[in-house]
């Protein structure tokens, strides 16, 4: 019985094998493959019973033959060997496809007509085309995640209406399966969906795409992300740029120059001032020795100068690999360099000499505005080139005939650069010194920046009296200059405080001391005294000032008596790593002088050095005493 019942199952078993079809098939991951056809490696012929009867042949009795390749594989062959979109299109007449190869039709398809600049109304149009977006709409829960999110974006590389019922199809999909999509496939989303969600079923796919990455941002193992994500996320979400911030500091080590670029502009165009990021980027940023593009050290310098960060190993390696360039760049990108390095407020002579260089060469081929953009980067700085003269000739040729036409804003900018690179002359004083240009700035819409332009024009205003003695006018009412040189009161800093109440003791008498005092001419004096001929103190409130609003005093100034302005000099004042103030302030030192006061600077490095209230009294006393032998001197 048992030798029978042996028998019976391997018969049955052997009948089973031989029901095996022969051409199976076997799913990887990117290909259909062919798998061997089953046979046999023993007979079964060794299974010893009582009953002795011939066991079946189990090899097959005839080969089974199938086709070299299934049609599959040619799909896939033919998608990736085809050259243009019209081969591309006839895949679909000639084979069979599934959702996934009709998905990668379409991405191989759209990247044709954007390389081959194809009217993409002819394409849309094609009944290949719409049959290829059917069979996906169709079978879109069949596509793979990644050729779902190619697809996505080739539909918005090629401007697909975004009512769009295959489009909208594949943004619910990509909805549905946001929880099981890669972090990589996530930040490809967010690289290009940020600026093209518009309707409201899209901003919502936006917000949840930002929410799985804020869940998700411990699996960020790469600095490229990090990057990407922060440049287009990361104003989005204060929460994960926070989170960013801390990726960023962690891989540090491992961004290319490209990565330390959008990151720092990131940080820019939200001002997010992170220190210790700052610090890990410039490290790291310095270890790099490669080829930097120009670009990138443009860039670099802007997000730097924006976030006033310093950081002066940086800004020296940017300056040497800029300075051989400059002939080669465009005009756009040298008004950009100097521009951010006026922002740093760093000025590298080398540098800034090719730069005008540059200008007296090019003028021809750059806009007003690109040279109006030099002008206030070199008055910023105070910067003289040494080819002044050419160079201020060529900037009046060009700029002289274009003034009328600017924008008033951008007139009154430059002829205030002008003022200050004392390179200004009636011309341009009398056209935003008229009445009807100033009432315009006047009543400007925006206003804080109605307040710093009005303050700007009393600028002009004290240049034209004070330093152009052949302009013979208009000039600004005396109303105005009443009512906008109020805007010039400041919060007071440690260093402002501190020479006032120093200064105060030294004269001995509050009578004989003006703190704060707002002049005419919109600049603010930290202290004021008055001395006679012997150089005693006089009660200042009780003589005549002209440089004042509203004077107190009716006194006329006794013969030899002397004003002195005592300016505290913060460090914002002065030129990065130098001690030469910033053109601003060396202007405003020059309308002081030629008003008639003794100007008394008191720089923030001397006086951080004095602990005690008796020695910032005599570092008072001592600056005043030479400033009045050098006046004498003279």
């Amino acid at each position: 019985m048992a030798a029978r019942l042996i028998h019976r199952c391997t018969r049955h078993l052997c009948a089973s094998f031989l029901a095996v079809p022969a051409p199976a098939t076997v799913l990887t991951t990117c290909r259909w493959r062919t798998a061997e056809p089953y046979r046999s490696p023993v007979p079964l012929a060794g299974v010893c019973t009582s009953v002795h009867r011939p066991t079946p042949d189990l090899t097959p009795t005839a080969e089974h033959t199938c086709a070299s390749q299934p049609e599959h594989v040619k799909v896939d062959e033919l998608i990736e060997s085809a050259l243009n979109a019209e081969e591309l299109l006839r895949i679909p007449s000639d084979h069979k496809i599934n959702g996934n190869q009709a998905a990668a039709l379409l991405i191989r398809t759209c990247r044709q007509m954007v390389e081959q600049k194809l009217e993409t109304q002819d394409v849309l149009g094609d009944s290949r085309f719409q049959q290829l977006l059917s069979v996906v709409d169709s079978q879109i829960s069949s596509v793979w995640n990644g050729n779902l999110v190619s697809l996505l974006r080739s539909f918005i590389v090629i401007k697909l209406n975004a009512n769009n019922r295959v489009l909208r199809s594949v943004e619910n999909e990509v909805h549905w399966r946001l929880r099981r999509l890669s972090l990589k496939n996530l930040t490809s989303l967010a690289d290009y969906y940020t600026s093209y969600a518009r309707t409201e079923g899209q901003k919502v796919l936006l917000s949840d795409i930002i929410k799985n990455v804020e869940l998700r941002w411990t699996e960020i193992a790469d600095a490229k992300t990090v990057a990407t994500l922060m440049t287009k996320l990361g104003h989005r979400s204060s929460v994960l740029m926070d989170r960013l911030e801390d990726k960023g500091l962690e891989l540090a080590e491992f961004f290319t120059p490209e990565d330390t670029r959008k990151v720092a502009l990131a940080l820019a165009m939200q001002n997010r001032r992170s220190i210790p990021l700052l610090r890990a980027l410039s490290y790291h940023f310095l270890q790099k020795h490669c080829d930097l593009k120009t670009g990138v050290l443009i860039d670099m310098a802007f997000a730097y100068g924006k976030l006033n960060f310093q950081q002066t190993q940086v800004f020296q390696r940017l300056a040497a690999e800029l300075l051989p360039r400059v002939p080669e760049l465009s005009p756009i990108d040298v008004m950009r360099c100097t521009k951010s390095f006026a922002y740093l407020k760093w000025l590298n002579l080398p540098l800034f000499e090719a730069l005008a260089q540059y200008v007296l060469e090019h003028s021809d081929k750059m806009t007003e505005v690109q040279l109006c953009n030099f002008i206030m980067a070199f008055a910023r700085l105070n910067y003289q080139p040494t080819i002044g003269e050419a160079f201020y000739a060529k900037i009046h040729e060009k700029l002289s005939s274009a003034l009328k036409e600017m924008d008033p804003f951008l007139q009154v900018d430059l002829v205030w650069s002008l003022c200050i690179l004392q390179q200004v002359n009636s011309f341009y004083l009398s056209q935003v010194l008229d009445h009807h240009f100033f009432q315009r700035i006047a009543e400007g819409t925006q206003a804080q920046k109605g307040e710093n332009y009005k303050l700007k024009l009393v600028h002009v205003n004290a240049t034209a009296q004070l330093e152009c003695s052949d302009y013979s006018g208009p000039y600004l009412p005396s109303h105005c200059l009443d009512s906008w040189t109020s805007v010039t009161k400041k919060k007071q800093s440690p260093l402002g405080n501190g020479v006032r109440e120093a200064l105060q003791t030294a004269v001995g008498d509050q009578a004989n001391c003006r703190c704060g005092v707002e002049t005419v001419y919109g600049w603010v004096i930290d202290g004021e005294i008055l001395i006679d001929s012997e150089n005693r103190p006089l009660a200042v409130h009780e003589y005549t000032a002209s440089h004042i609003p509203q004077p107190e005093g009716t006194k006329p100034l006794p013969f030899g008596a002397k004003r002195l302005a005592f300016v505290a000099r913060e460090f914002p004042n002065y030129n990065s790593r130098s001690r030469d103030l910033l053109g601003r302030f060396a202007m405003a030192r020059r309308h002081l002088q030629a008003a008639g006061f003794l100007v008394v600077d008191v720089p923030y490095y001397d006086w951080l050095e004095l602990k005690s209230d008796w020695q910032k009294v005599a570092y008072l006393k001592d600056k005043m005493s030479k400033a009045i032998a050098e006046e004498m001197a003279q």
